[in-house]
């Protein structure tokens, strides 16, 4: 792409700001996981790495630059293995340090194990007002096959419970496209996290990543044809129930959207601490764009040598384009025209070429106001994507 790269840089924005934690523990890894997760044979040093971590976050406190905190995120591995003590004592030294946007959204992933269902009252009590469980399917069976720890019912009481805990908004990751699965099991998996009440639903195919077990020995996956009726099938029954597509995995009712993950989306700025944890700063006195990746290997971060280790790279000009609408074009809506200035630094003009071709080949939207693929577009991403490298 010709871009024009040589006039002088807009002034960069400082967008929200979140905070991304990393909890790289699991109690056994699943065959399609390509997470930094990690099988412990001891006792997870609990104490320490919340230790860690708070450390991790006074380092980076010169990257704030004025803002609080619009959201947190406890990814993982399986962030549900930590106590509720030690959760709130990272979201405690996260707002006495930087401090908190009103309504901050505050989200844990959990998985539906029984010892981890106890712990969600301590959760909501530390602060976390968000949770969202990895259930993959209802259908045992499926469960099986994925390497999943729990089973359906498990699943449903680990909805329940949460409902008990009264978090009011709870999202459930569901897979679809599984070894021997049919359109109506796809479609049951949905049916059953609708009628439980969820409001948010992060609904997605399964894909063979390399360095996972199923990218070694792949399982058998149903056709291209069973496939899209899948697709077709349960996108009408999400809308059906009150759900919007907002993101090419995500639906949600009515005020549910991740606020987290749209800050994302939105090229959005976030912390991120942990082992193996990524973060995206922009520097707004340089003019500069920073993407951070913490040291993968717990132990190396336990031994405080995520200093050496953190790997640190600046986003050049010429890539600004590309990283700005990997992001922004995965939402429905897309974004404001004006946040690609911004929030990368480059004059509109830069775009200009790509985006008047893609707007006549009818693959985004015409409207001048925002940057967002058209129907068609949204089925062809990298199609679109492809025009900004």
């Amino acid at each position: 792409m010709t871009t024009a790269l040589n006039k002088p840089l807009a002034t960069l924005a400082l967008p929200p700001l979140g905070l991304y934690v990393h909890i790289p523990w699991c109690i056994k890894k699943c065959p399609y996981c390509d997470f930094n997760s990690h099988v412990s044979s001891d006792a997870i040093p609990e104490t320490a790495y919340v230790d860690a971590l708070i450390n991790d976050l006074k380092q980076q406190l010169g990257w704030v630059q004025g803002r609080k905190l619009h959201s947190i995120f406890f990814g993982g591995g399986t962030p549900s293995l930590f106590s509720g003590r030690a959760i709130g004592r990272i979201i405690e030294a996260a707002e006495r340090l930087i401090g908190f946007c009103d309504a901050i959204e505050i989200t844990l992933e959990a998985n539906p194990g029984s010892a981890e269902q106890a712990r969600f009252n301590d959760y909501r009590k530390a602060g976390v007002n968000r949770l969202s469980i990895g259930i993959q399917s209802f259908g045992d069976q499926h469960l099986k096959r994925l390497g999943r720890v729990h089973d359906g019912h498990q699943a449903q009481r680990a909805i329940e419970a949460a409902t008990m805990a009264n978090f009011a908004r709870i999202n459930i990751d569901l897979m679809h496209g599984l070894e021997q699965q049919s359109a109506a099991q796809a479609i049951n998996d949905l049916r059953t996290a609708i009628d439980a009440g969820v409001e948010h639903i992060s609904w997605y195919q399964l894909t063979i990543e390399p360095n996972t077990a199923f990218f070694s020995q792949p399982p058998p996956l149903p056709s291209d044809d069973r496939l899209a009726d899948i697709q077709a099938s349960g996108m009408n029954l999400l809308a059906e129930q009150g759900f919007q597509q907002y993101e090419v995995s995500a639906f949600a009712k009515a005020n549910q959207v991740a606020r987290h993950n749209v800050n994302y989306w939105e090229f959005g700025d976030y912390l991120g601490i942990g082992a193996g944890a990524h973060g995206k700063i922009t520097i707004a006195a340089e003019k500069t764009l920073v993407r951070s990746q913490k040291t993968r290997q717990p132990t190396h971060y336990l031994a405080q040598k995520q200093d050496a280790e953190n790997r640190y790279k600046v986003i050049p000009l010429v890539e600004r384009p590309m990283e700005f609408m990997m992001n922004a074009l995965r939402l429905k809506n897309g974004v404001p025209t004006d946040y690609f200035a911004a929030r990368t630094g480059l004059d509109n003009d830069s775009i200009a070429k790509p985006l008047r071709q893609l707007q006549s080949q009818g693959l985004l939207v015409t409207d001048p106001q925002r940057i967002a693929a058209s129907p068609l577009g949204y089925q062809f991403l990298n199609t679109l994507l492809q025009r900004f490298a």
